[in-house]
């Protein structure tokens, strides 16, 4: 028998949205690690807000929309908004109730802003490989440490000289610049869009690009991110990051497993001097290589290498489900916000994997 087609105008509804998500929903394993962490949290928001005045966002509601941004892959926190007001399971996973009203994109932002005055990103960061630490997922000897670049929200066109007055009022939005064959350095350029990218290209043939690096240092056994590091692109930060990362983790001598870009003599032997074993790939073209057969002759190297690969699926997710293959933020200090904050997301999305069933 055909069902008819009878669209029901009711008013009111007797199922609530705990019932609407399924159990085995992913998003529930990610609520309740996300739920720990904003706890550890609790009192840190306390010093952030006044006690008087007008209530503002949950902080905890606000941290909780931001991550979904990021699970998601949703483009603008406008968009972000949008969907709040019909996405049950957003609702849910937020903290929202069914009629509960969803706020303003302008709101939604500034109210943002006083998280990333308060360094949260970090907190929230600290609290999950807290939880990670806590549940005996990580190591404390074996490391990896890599970089990439993220590209910044900037055009080539904003790259102009520093010592030029800026131009004044165009009739076009979009008016024509042409700096083919001009020397271009970020010593004489900087970009009137974001001042803190740096023109940078990774090799001979490729494209320059206004961008910032972006570092992490991943431990060895779970392949989870203990640390991040944003620094401008400017053909040192990643081994200017490597040594401030190591500096970071307690204890005795690590091992440090690197690519063939940190192969250079005078960071092997500040390594050494930090008790740090370097681990890394010879670099053997046209040169010597600063690693010798005292390094590699060892197990633990072949597994540093092999180990070492993990953190290629890091940027991989962070710049595709992240979404910061192109950053939608400007300024070192946003930047740095957004990539530790997306850093934890993803070692949530890892810890509801290592995590036996019911113990996130």
């Amino acid at each position: 028998m055909r069902g008819a087609d009878e669209q029901s105008g009711s008013m009111f509804s007797y199922v609530s949205l705990e019932q609407r998500v399924p159990p085995d929903h992913p998003l529930r394993a990610i609520r309740r690690i996300t739920d720990r962490a904003l706890a550890r949290l609790s009192p840190r928001f306390g010093t952030i807000y006044i006690n008087f005045g007008r209530p503002s966002i949950p902080p905890e509601q606000l941290l909780r929309a931001l991550l979904l941004q990021v699970l998601y892959t949703i483009r603008s926190e406008r968009q972000l908004i949008e969907q709040l007001d019909y996405n049950l399971l957003y609702r849910w996973f937020v903290g929202l109730g069914i009629d509960d009203a969803v706020w303003s994109a302008t709101t939604f932002s500034k109210n943002r802003d006083r998280l990333l005055d308060g360094e949260i990103a970090a907190a929230f960061f600290e609290a999950v490989r807290l939880h990670a630490d806590t549940a005996r997922l990580l190591s404390h000897d074996h490391f990896t440490v890599d970089g990439t670049l993220l590209e910044a929200w900037a055009s080539h066109k904003s790259f102009q000289p520093r010592d030029t007055p800026p131009d004044g009022p165009t009739t076009g939005g979009n008016v024509d610049v042409d700096f083919r064959g001009t020397r271009r350095t970020n010593a004489t350029h900087q970009s009137t869009t974001d001042p803190d990218a740096r023109l940078y290209k990774k090799g001979v043939g490729r494209p320059a690009q206004l961008a910032y690096g972006a570092h992490v240092l991943m431990e060895n056994r779970s392949g989870l991110i203990v640390n991040t590091c944003v620094l401008p692109a400017d053909g040192y930060g990643e081994r200017d990051a490597a040594l401030i990362m190591a500096e970071t983790v307690p204890g005795g001598r690590i091992t440090l497993g690197m690519d063939k870009g940190y192969d250079y003599p005078d960071f092997i032997a500040e390594l050494r001097q930090m008790a740090v074993t370097p681990h890394v790939a010879q670099n053997t073209t046209h040169r010597r290589s600063a690693i010798d057969h005292r390094a590699t002759r060892h197990a633990g190297y072949a597994v540093s290498q092999r180990k070492r690969k993990l953190v290629e699926q890091i940027f991989g997710w962070v710049k595709t489900i992240g979404g910061l293959r192109k950053l939608r933020h400007r300024g070192g200090a946003l930047v740095t916000w957004i990539f530790t904050f997306t850093a934890a997301a993803y070692n949530i999305v890892r810890l509801r994997r290592l995590l036996p069933a019911g113990a996130a």
